[in-house]
């Protein structure tokens, strides 16, 4: 019998907190100078660990332990017991083995439905940015064509508005399409705004009534500046266009300023 299986049925003992007396010094004394003994007494101890985090019920009364390790105490150390003693913590850490790489198995699978969940979130935020980039798109493209169509339109409407006496001279033009209320006006050189002014479109109706509002603009720093296709009533024909300086805020329900640019119905 080697060294090591002398000690086996002790490391058992020991690694319950069993073993006492000089069996117990004999072990430890074993233990400081023995690397292999010391590897297999932190299984048993790590097997231990796992009944006792599995095992449920009532604690044993102390006398039954008593007996129980009188009992083995009693048993022949063959070398069948120790070949059965020596199995039990293989087979236990096989289990051991088992049951760990089921809970790694069963943790990278959540990983994996969360993992999906969170890019399955992220789809759908693109393709909801996506719509929101087409409906866009789609809305620019259809001004786009409304713009085109009234330039093209043979019935529209077209007024240059032009201002006598200033170098450059500010221009403009305006393209109207009654039908549509479609109204798309240009204008070039016209002067840096004072503070606190802005310029605002009119459009005043062959019938003679009150002119009406066409929208309020600011030109960029070469004095070009665009208007397309604001809010108009329904079926007005135009006489003429002007554009005015007024409050920032605008006039809106009449002119009140000075005219700037003035045009006549071609």
């Amino acid at each position: 019998m080697s060294g090591h299986e002398q000690f086996a049925e002790d490391l058992a003992l020991y690694a319950l907190g069993s073993l006492e007396g000089d069996e117990r010094t004999t072990l430890e004394g074993h233990l400081e100078t023995c690397a292999s003994c010391r590897r297999e007494l932190e299984v048993l101890r790590g097997d231990l660990s796992l009944i006792a985090l599995t095992a449920a019920g009532p604690k044993p009364p102390a006398r039954s332990r008593q007996r129980l390790l009188a009992s083995i105490a009693k048993e022949p150390h063959t070398r069948t017991a120790l070949s059965a003693e020596t199995q039990r913590p293989v087979a236990a850490r096989a289990f051991s083995w088992f049951g760990a790489l089921r809970w790694a198995a069963a943790a990278a699978l959540v990983l994996v439905v969360i993992g999906l969940l969170r890019q399955n979130s992220s789809l759908g935020r693109d393709l909801a940015s996506l719509r929101a980039q087409f409906t866009d798109q789609g809305d620019k493209l259809r001004q786009a064509n409304d713009v085109v169509a009234t330039l093209l339109d043979p019935e529209a409407k077209k007024v240059e508005l032009v201002a006598a006496g200033s170098k450059p001279q500010p221009r403009g033009k305006a393209i109207y399409e009654r039908r549509n209320r479609s109204l798309i006006f240009l204008a070039s050189d016209l002067p840096p705004l004072p503070p606190e002014k802005i310029y605002e479109l009119w459009l005043f109706p062959a019938s003679g009534g009150a002119p009406i509002a066409a929208g309020l603009f600011k030109p960029d720093a070469h004095g070009s500046a665009t208007v397309v296709n604001p809010p108009l009533p329904e079926g007005v024909e135009a006489k003429n266009f002007a554009v005015t300086l007024e409050p920032e805020s605008g006039s809106h329900e009449a002119p009140r300023g000075t005219a700037v640019i003035v045009g006549a119905g071609e």
